[in-house]
């Protein structure tokens, strides 16, 4: 009889968790407003414009996803240090904008089904291509190795680099001035924002990153519990990408 009380309590437990969170998706739309939590500094996912206004592939995606709730979306400036105490202080009720799927984020929330496959390759000037081809070439005396703060970058440039000089740059987007002018050598991110950065900068290049160093994926951080919202999301996600509308959006920013 103990037995079954203590199993009852538990499953209370557990449904009252889960209601806890259940009314989420109906406030958005009582709402009418999507809120999106965003550090804005991550082609070519989210990029702050100024006054506001956002572009990249999450924000197209988080536009589509308001859209299909019927209200609109609105984005909240954040920081890759600030994402994730920003997320749990109820600042918005998704966050995007190229967010690596990663164990330590899924303690304190929940992912969406992944909508890329995307791991680490290093970005370096492109006379420097061939001296940097593996994780142990890079992580030697002499080398400088940057990073952003905050994120997945900089936990693996400190799990994978011992050897080399690790350099913590506050602005994300000044790192690919640091690598032109020679302050930096190489910077580890994932492959499409390496692409990107290319086609910004044809001094530099991205290191195989067709053969990433490091398997990831990214999905968008979604409130922990809320299982509504999390069925929602990822049907939706199902469907644009067995529609072809992922496709089509993706093939804006990422070709």
């Amino acid at each position: 009889m103990i037995r079954i009380r203590c199993a009852l309590a538990a499953v209370f437990l557990t449904l009252s968790a889960t209601l806890a969170h259940a009314g989420s998706l109906d406030q958005v739309q009582q709402a009418g407003v999507l809120k999106v939590c965003t550090p804005g500094d991550y082609k070519p996912f989210s990029f702050d414009l100024g006054e506001g206004r956002f572009e990249g592939l999450d924000v197209d995606l988080m536009g589509a996803l308001a859209a299909s709730l019927g209200v609109k979306v609105e984005f909240v400036k954040t920081s890759w240090a600030r994402l994730m105490d920003d997320f749990n202080a109820g600042q918005c009720d998704v966050a995007a904008g190229g967010i690596s799927v990663t164990l330590e984020r899924q303690k304190k929330a929940w992912f969406s089904q992944a909508y890329m496959v995307n791991g680490k390759a290093p970005l370096v000037r492109c006379a420097d291509v061939a001296r940097f081809q593996t994780v142990a070439a890079i992580d030697q005396p002499g080398v400088k190795v940057i990073a952003n703060p905050g994120g997945s970058n900089e936990r693996y440039a400190r799990a994978n680099f011992k050897a080399a000089q690790l350099v913590i740059h506050p602005d994300n987007l000044g790192i690919f001035k640091e690598l032109i002018e020679g302050r930096a050598d190489v910077f580890v991110t994932e492959s499409a924002e390496t692409l990107v950065q290319h086609k910004l900068h044809p001094e530099l290049c991205a290191v195989n990153p067709e053969r990433p160093l490091q398997y990831g994926e990214m999905g968008f951080l979604l409130p922990r519990g809320d299982v509504l919202t999390k069925a929602y999301v990822d049907q939706w996600l199902h469907l644009i990408q067995a529609n072809g509308d992922y496709q089509k959006l993706a093939s804006r920013w990422l070709n």
